[in-house]
């Protein structure tokens, strides 16, 4: 008897954002061949050569393409899997609604005459500013210590304010904002020197994007 395959409807994280860590690391393969590309020229020329040509679009062209790829690497990923997309905006819709009840019960009271320079945010806005918050905190210090951050996501999680796959998820996006960030500054920097250097600091920050996105705590 041929054995029934497994339901694939509620994947692990790594088959759920599958198309997006493989465009991470793609993007990954690419920042080191553009980089390549402005370094090998001088690597290859001449000890006396004062002036080489050095191809600074791979670079360019990294900063303007990589947030759109990474953007339909996401659609694709939750085309693929909509059973779990339906599952994560129910969830979504409950840990929002327990953070806005908690941010409206914990609301200053503007005091008589105070003026405040800029409008608070909703009780909506905090939310949504929360579960960022939750993913900045919680990629940093997974670059220092996974462990720890491990620790920090169930403890995020345990009050039914955040699941932990959103609050790893907003991780992701936070890792790969600031590989997006990078990439769009070297594709501006004034020298092919300096336009290597920060098209490879943007490494760092997609590989840690790829374990956020491989991670599955459950």
């Amino acid at each position: 008897m041929t054995a029934t395959p497994a339901r694939l409807d509620l994947p692990a994280r790594r088959r759920r954002h599958a198309r997006l860590i493989a465009a991470l690391t793609a993007t990954v393969g690419a920042c080191a061949s553009a980089a390549q590309a402005l370094y090998q020229p001088v690597a290859d020329a001449p000890p006396g050569q004062e002036a080489v040509v050095v191809d600074p679009l791979p670079v360019v062209y990294l900063g303007h393409t990589v947030a759109p790829l990474l953007d339909a690497a996401r659609a694709e990923d939750d085309a693929r899997w909509p059973a779990a997309v339906a599952r994560e905006r129910e969830q979504a819709r409950r840990t929002s609604a327990a953070r806005v009840a908690l941010a409206r019960a914990q609301e200053i009271v503007e005091e008589p005459g105070a003026s405040w320079p800029v409008p608070l945010p909703t009780a909506e806005q905090g939310a949504a500013i929360d579960l960022a918050g939750a993913g900045d905190q919680v990629a940093e210090l997974w670059r220092a210590d996974p462990a720890q951050a491990v620790v920090l996501v169930r403890e995020l999680a345990a009050g039914g304010e955040f699941t932990a796959a959103e609050v790893l998820d907003a991780a992701v996006d936070a890792a790969t904002g600031a590989g997006v960030l990078a990439l769009a500054d070297a594709g501006t920097a004034s020298d092919p020197g300096m336009m290597a250097e920060q098209c490879l600091e943007a490494v760092p920050y997609l590989a840690l994007a790829v374990a956020l996105a491989s991670a599955d705590l459950d």
